[in-house]
C-alpha cells in the first residue's frame, strides 16, 4: 500500500522562486539552477542567442552561447515547452539583475509549429485586426499583454469575492437554464428542454431576490445571456455577472454605499497585486487612483447639467430621452472627474419606465424609482436600487403594466411568506475591465467573447 504526500512542494523550477532567492542572497551569481516554462521569443545573434521564457505571469531571459551550451538552437522553436539546465549570471543591465545562462535545454512539449500570429511582439498583436485576433484566440490569448487583462478580470472577481465575505455575505449559484425571464422582457435565447421551451438566463435576479430570504446578503459571479442584436465596443451577448442583494436595508443608498467602499477596496488590490498587468496598460509605475469622493446626483438633474452645458437640439432632445446615451454619459464622466476628482459617479431615481417592474417607485414621486447606476470614467457599469417586497405593492404594479401574474407564480411566492425590505445590484465583468485598462472593444475584456456573429472558439 502507498498513500500520496498532500503537503505542498515548494516549485524550484519556477522563475519567482529564484527571483525571490535572489533578492534575499539565498540564490546567487554561479549558482546551477533547474527552470521550466515557454519559449516567448528567440533573437539570434552571431555565436549567441537570446532566449525568452514566459510563465504563467512573466517572462524571464536566458542566453545560449555557442560551445557553452549542449544544445543547439536551432532544434528548437517559439511555443515549445522546455527545461532549462543553467547558471545565474548577474547583470546589472538586466531588469531582473540577472540572466540564466544555458547549460541544456530541453523540450518537453511536442514540436511546435509555426504560430498564426507573433506572440512575442505586443505592437503587432495590438495591431491586428479585431476578427483575427479573436479568430486566433486560442494561440493570440498566450501574449503577455492580452493575457493580463484576464489576469485584471482575476483581481476583480477575486477582490469582489473578497470584499463581500469580509461583508458578512454568502455567495451561492443560481441555474442558467430558466423557465421565463426574470426582467420580463424578450431578449432571451430559447433552447429545447426535454421537448418543453426554455432559455438561457438573461439575470439572477429572482434567484438573488430568493435568497435574501434564505441567508440575507448574498452574492454570485456567473455567466448572463442577452439575446441583444447590439453590436458595439460595449455588448457582448454571454457576460460575466457580479451579482449582490442584501435584505433588511434602511435605503436603496444603502446599496451606493456597499459599492463605494467595494470599488475601493477593488483598486487597492489591483494596485497591491495586479501592478505588472496594470503598467502594461496604464505606463510604467501608473497605478489607479485612490477613491475618495463618490458623487451622487438625480437622473433629471444629471440631465439639465448635461443640457445646459449642451444648448441647442443636442440639449434639448437629451431631456425628452428616458435614459442616457452614450455621449451623455461620457460627458458626465468627465465633469465629475474634471469638477471633483471622482472617476465615479452614481446617477439616482431613473424613470420609472426605464426600470423593470420590481423597481421600487419613489414614494414622493412615482414617475421615478429608487434606482441607480455607477458611472466608471463615463460608462454604465452598475446597474441596482431598492427592489419591492410587498406582496400586494408588487401585483399591483405588474398588473398595472399589463403582465400575467400567473406566469410570476415562483416569483412571487417568497413576496407572500414576507421579504425584508432589500435590494442590490447587478455588475458587468467585462466592461469593468474594459473601463480601467482603457480597451477600446468590450471583446478583448474577455477571453472567448459571444456576440452575434461569433460563436467559437
Amino acid at each position: 500500500m502507498e498513500f500520496l504526500n498532500a503537503e505542498k512542494k515548494i516549485d524550484t523550477t519556477d522563475i519567482a522562486y529564484v527571483i525571490d532567492g535572489f533578492k534575499n542572497g539565498t540564490i546567487k551569481d554561479g549558482d546551477k539552477l533547474v527552470l521550466k516554462g515557454t519559449i516567448h521569443r528567440i533573437r539570434e545573434m552571431s555565436g549567441f542567442a537570446f532566449v525568452v521564457i514566459r510563465t504563467s505571469r512573466m517572462t524571464f531571459q536566458c542566453v545560449w552561447e555557442e560551445g557553452i551550451s549542449d544544445c543547439n538552437i536551432k532544434d528548437f522553436s517559439v511555443e515549445e515547452c522546455v527545461v532549462i539546465d543553467g547558471t545565474l549570471v548577474v547583470e546589472e543591465r538586466s531588469r531582473l539583475g540577472f540572466d540564466v545562462r544555458i547549460n541544456s535545454m530541453t523540450r518537453i512539449s511536442g514540436k511546435a509549429e509555426v504560430p498564426p500570429v507573433e506572440i512575442g511582439n505586443d505592437k503587432k498583436i495590438e495591431k491586428l485586426n479585431l476578427n483575427t485576433l479573436l479568430d486566433t484566440r486560442i494561440i493570440s490569448l498566450r501574449n503577455p499583454k492580452m493575457r493580463a487583462i484576464l489576469r485584471v478580470a482575476d483581481g476583480v472577481m477575486y477582490a469582489f469575492r473578497n470584499f463581500l465575505r469580509e461583508e458578512g455575505f454568502t455567495e451561492f449559484v443560481p441555474p442558467k437554464m430558466v423557465e421565463s425571464g426574470a426582467e420580463g422582457g424578450a431578449d432571451m435565447f430559447e433552447v429545447e428542454y426535454f421537448g418543453k421551451k426554455a432559455y438561457l438566463n438573461q439575470s439572477p435576479q429572482m434567484y438573488k431576490q430568493v435568497m435574501v430570504g434564505v441567508f440575507q446578503k448574498v452574492f454570485t459571479i456567473g455567466p448572463v445571456f442577452r439575446a441583444e442584436k447590439y453590436s458595439t465596443n460595449r455588448h457582448i451577448n454571454e457576460f460575466q455577472g457580479l451579482d449582490v442583494e442584501m435584505g433588511f436595508i434602511d435605503s436603496f443608498e444603502d446599496i451606493m454605499e456597499l459599492e463605494a467602499r467595494m470599488f475601493k477596496y477593488i483598486f487597492k488590490v489591483l494596485n497591491e497585486e495586479y501592478s505588472a498587468e496594470l503598467e502594461m496598460f496604464l505606463g510604467k509605475d501608473a497605478r489607479l487612483p485612490e477613491l475618495e469622493c463618490f458623487p451622487k446626483i438625480r437622473f433629471m438633474d444629471a440631465k439639465k447639467l448635461f443640457a445646459d452645458a449642451h444648448p441647442g437640439p443636442q440639449g434639448e432632445n437629451a431631456l425628452l430621452e428616458p435614459d442616457f446615451a452614450p455621449e451623455e454619459e461620457k460627458w458626465l464622466g468627465e465633469y465629475f472627474l474634471k469638477e471633483y476628482n471622482a472617476p465615479i459617479v452614481f446617477i439616482t431615481h431613473y424613470p420609472t419606465v426605464k426600470r423593470p417592474f420590481y423597481a421600487m417607485d419613489d414614494p414622493e414621486d412615482t414617475n421615478y424609482t429608487l434606482s441607480f447606476d455607477m458611472l466608471l470614467n463615463g460608462l454604465e457599469v452598475t446597474t441596482g436600487g431598492q427592489r419591492i417586497h410587498d406582496y400586494e405593492m408588487q401585483v399591483a404594479k405588474m398588473k398595472q403594466r399589463g403582465m400575467d401574474i400567473d406566469d410570476f407564480e415562483d416569483y412571487l411566492t417568497m413576496h407572500k411568506y414576507g421579504m425584508p425590505p432589500h435590494g442590490g445590484m447587478g455588475l458587468g465583468l467585462e466592461r469593468i475591465v474594459q473601463n480601467i485598462l482603457g480597451l477600446d472593444n468590450i471583446k478583448k475584456a474577455t477571453a472567448f467573447p459571444r456576440d452575434r456573429d461569433r460563436i467559437r472558439p
